[in-house]
């Protein structure tokens, strides 16, 4: 096949232009929250918020209105929930992440049970499938995805010295427990923007491994956060191409190549792999 016409034959269709796009933004998205969720040891809560979406698909779903909107509102409250339950009972922050994502996706499960038909929408968010987004799914992601963005580039060091230093943050004058719920609401809310890409069971992945691969190249905190951009971005695509030639599942494809470039990184990066030995080895040998 024509080199060329591989890349370009499939933007001939209006849902891969709409897949390439709505995969680049939740890429980007999740790898600037994925940058304090890695940093930060809270990968499990991304897992916890991203199933804690589903009972407010649910009922968004039954009540007809936006499904973007009820998965919103159920992981915003719910990673508020966290916060509060850690701060007020002083329960191990794991701990108040355990028992309230299981409850909220046992309620969303009851939920889904009472619906009789088959729920095909409801059914996509659970494993993912961005080559379906439409119009306006893509307009939503575009605001949510945008903004979470705008609002941590534009309060980042607020944020990385609340997140990383909550005594001397404090002692300087700021307020920690809101920048503290901000940043849970931002992972909430970039949580439910993945969901459409890879599905519920998969977010996770988005949000932790572009942001695990670049820890293992750089040492900045800005440096991280834009590798973790561009190793999500290149995943996207690459991740769609191979769903739309081989006929495979987009959101697994797409964690996959991820998972694929984090292992590559293992074994051939400047930290862990051979070119860290090759440099030990030139340093020694000098």
């Amino acid at each position: 096949m024509d080199p060329i016409g591989f890349i370009t034959d499939p933007l001939a269709f209006s849902f891969m232009q709409r897949g390439l796009i709505g995969t680049v933004l939740v890429g980007v998205a999740c790898a600037v929250m994925g940058t304090f969720v890695v940093l930060k040891g809270l990968a499990f809560i991304g897992d916890a918020l991203s199933h804690a979406a589903f009972p407010g698909l649910v009922i968004a779903y039954l009540i007809g209105a936006p499904l973007y909107l009820g998965g919103a509102v159920a992981a915003v409250a719910t990673a508020l929930a966290i916060g509060l339950v850690s701060r007020r009972t002083r329960l191990r922050f794991d701990t108040s992440v355990g028992v309230l994502f299981a409850g909220m996706f046992a309620f969303g499960v009851i939920l889904f049970s009472t619906i009789k038909s088959y729920v095909a929408d409801l059914l996509a968010y659970l494993i993912g499938n961005v080559l379906s987004i439409g119009v306006g799914d893509l307009i939503q992601v575009a605001v949510l995805g945008i903004g979470v963005v705008v609002i941590v580039l534009a309060i980042r060091k607020e944020l990385l010295f609340a997140t990383f230093d909550p005594a001397g943050a404090a002692a300087s004058g700021l307020p920690v427990a809101a920048l503290e719920y901000l940043l849970l609401a931002l992972l909430g809310v970039t949580i439910v923007v993945s969901v459409q890409a890879v599905g519920i069971i998969m977010v996770v992945a988005m949000l932790v491994t572009p942001a695990a691969t670049a820890q293992l190249i750089v040492v900045r905190f800005g440096a991280m956060m834009a590798l973790g951009s561009v190793l999500a971005a290149i995943s996207a695509v690459v991740g769609l191409y191979i769903s739309f030639y081989l006929n495979l599942a987009s959101g697994a494809s797409i964690v996959l190549v991820e998972t694929i470039i984090f292992a590559a990184t293992i074994l051939l990066g400047p930290k862990t792999g051979l070119l860290s030995r090759v440099g030990t080895r030139t340093a020694t040998t000098a």
